[in-house]
């Protein structure tokens, strides 16, 4: 149980360290929700695919890093508001691997849609 929460620590603190991500804590589940700012050209690039900013994302993540999130587009979220949600169930070692992985293909994404 101590891991866990460690485990949720680290996600949450390290994706708020994330410039453009927004993630509250996780209270009694093993997912992580951040909000994530899209630059508008990814969003104009995901509706000339027919398809929402979330997965343009998630699916530029899986690809470069091979990191497999869900869109929060398939939780209802509301108007604008854009992101994913990931778990924190892998080890402490591997969370801060992906940490640094999120971190990076941000940065990547930010520098080919800005």
């Amino acid at each position: 149980f101590e891991s866990l929460k460690r485990r949720a620590n680290l996600v949450v603190s390290g994706l708020n360290e994330i410039p453009g991500f927004e993630c509250q804590e996780a209270e009694g589940s093993m997912y992580c929700f951040p909000k994530v700012d899209m630059p508008p050209k990814a969003i104009k690039e995901a509706e000339e695919q027919g398809t929402n900013v979330d997965t343009l994302y998630a699916l530029s993540l899986l690809k470069a890093t091979g990191i497999c999130v869900v869109p929060a587009a398939g939780f209802g979220q509301r108007e604008g508001r854009a992101g994913f949600r990931t778990t924190f169930l892998p080890g402490e070692e591997e969370m801060k691997v992906a940490v640094e992985k999120f971190r990076e293909h941000h940065e990547a994404f930010l520098a080919k849609y800005q």
